[in-house]
């Protein structure tokens, strides 16, 4: 599921080794859109905590130019966007069932299992190459074999905000307030236009 075409994994080969020379795991390749200007999506993380940085970002974006504009394996035009996979992330790899187990999800196969392609419920891990599902409305946990799955995303949802929120306090961030960085504070009563 990192990659989906024929197309995508090609270009994943290409991606892989640039980003684990950086110290990065590619999570998704989607080369997207007509035949007039596309997009290549890659959605990338470190190894080592499964975030991103906007710089790090950048550098896996300068090395991806720099090998496609050599060896040019995409027709046309197209723009290249690398960033992270996001709070509520696609799942790609088995190891994301056990990374996010507890964790609300939408799962959809590329079959009918027992009359239907579609899942949600709370991951349970994996067993095997099967992704563990408590699904809702029902008791037993389900196994989905993982090379049935056309897609799984994480939902969002509070407890995986605050994961996130979490994560970005144990290394020391500040809480995002949704403001653009210099905004006013209009949340805070106490201070005046006059005390800035």
């Amino acid at each position: 599921m990192r990659a989906k075409t024929v197309e995508d994994r090609a270009l994943l080969e290409m991606i892989d080794p640039l980003a684990e020379s950086l110290g990065l795991a590619v999570v998704r390749v989607r080369l997207m859109g007509g035949t007039l200007r596309r997009r290549l999506q890659i959605m990338a993380e470190r190894k080592t905590d499964n975030d991103i940085s906007v710089e790090e970002c950048a550098r896996l974006s300068r090395a991806v130019s720099e090998i496609f504009d050599t060896s040019d394996p995409i027709a046309g035009e197209y723009l290249l966007e690398v960033s992270s996979p996001g709070i509520d992330r696609p799942l790609t790899r088995l190891m994301d069932f056990d990374l996010f187990q507890g964790y609300e999800a939408r799962l959809e196969t590329d079959r009918m299992v027992e009359g239907r392609k579609r899942f949600k419920g709370i991951l349970a891990g994996t067993e095997g190459d099967n992704v563990a599902i408590d699904l809702d409305g029902e008791e037993d946990t389900a196994l989905i074999p993982f090379e049935w799955l056309a897609d799984a995303k994480l939902v969002l949802t509070d407890e995986l905000l605050k994961r996130g929120a979490a994560l970005r306090a144990a290394r020391g961030e500040p809480e995002d307030d949704g403001l653009p960085e210099g905004a006013p504070d209009n949340h805070n009563p106490d201070l005046s236009k006059d005390d800035a």
